[in-house]
């Protein structure tokens, strides 16, 4: 299957207080268009950074990143963050449209794609109301229907759902495959969960040691639409879980 991001061997070091830190090294992945791959290793062995650099917000020290986006494609990537990071002057639909700003179009239109944006994620009926009058699982979706909005290929989400309540993280884990079957978007989704990632992708790429490298791609074979208590999961969530622990003992890092 042709591959929409292909990273080869890449590295990234910074310098703080004087000194030399090496975050990543020597990471491969090829992403294939269409596909819902989540990235999963303890706290800072460099899941957000990866998603930084693919970005562009931050620069490899190394290696190469491509993308290869469909012929025409204004803006082939999109990031979602762990805060929906809404402009609290802005109403939902005008948050929506912000990404669309500078890009020549009118003012008609971006609000019309911000409206697309919001009925993909069932929240046009709240398109004039403000931030502060959504829940925290709404304007998640907002966030998500921004980036939806610019049309992009590839959806980077860095821990989207990681500050919600139980109950709601699961109704966006499932509205978040709905969309994803929906639009056909290319999906790499950072997570520390591990049954999080396991009910959600097709594939579990973890991220372990320091600096943090490739030490497991794991093939998520169980059918959709998923159930959370499916006899293949607890199996792949013990074998992953052991990679992240077995990958920080021998580097002597904390999960």
């Amino acid at each position: 299957m042709e591959s929409v991001i292909d990273i080869e061997d890449l590295g990234l070091t910074f310098a703080r207080d004087g000194q030399r830190n090496e975050v990543l090294r020597g990471l491969d992945l090829a992403v294939p268009r269409g596909a819902f791959i989540a990235i999963v290793g303890s706290s800072g062995v460099g899941k957000s950074t990866l998603l930084r650099v693919l970005i562009g917000l931050a620069t490899a020290s190394s290696g190469s990143v491509r993308i290869t986006p469909r012929p025409g494609q204004r803006q082939p990537l999109a990031l979602v963050f762990q805060d929906s990071r809404l402009l609290p002057w802005r109403t939902v639909i005008d948050n929506v449209a912000f990404g669309l700003e500078g890009g020549g179009l009118s003012r008609t239109e971006r609000r019309h794609k911000a409206g697309a944006a919001l009925e993909i994620v069932g929240l046009a009926h709240l398109a004039e109301r403000w931030p502060h009058q959504l829940s925290g699982g709404q304007r998640q979706r907002v966030s998500l229907a921004r980036a939806l909005a610019v049309e992009p290929e590839v959806l980077l989400m860095d821990e989207p759902f990681s500050a919600l309540d139980a109950i709601t993280r699961e109704g966006l884990q499932d509205e978040l495959v709905r969309i994803w079957q929906l639009t056909g978007k290319t999906v790499l989704f950072v997570t520390h969960d591990i049954e999080e990632a396991t009910y959600l992708a097709d594939r579990v790429v973890v991220l372990a040691g320091s600096p943090g490298r490739v030490v497991a791609d794991t093939i998520v074979d169980a059918p959709r639409p998923r159930r959370r208590s499916q006899s293949q999961v607890p199996d792949l969530v013990a074998g992953i879980r052991q990679h992240i622990v077995g990958e920080t003992l021998v580097d002597g890092t904390g999960i």
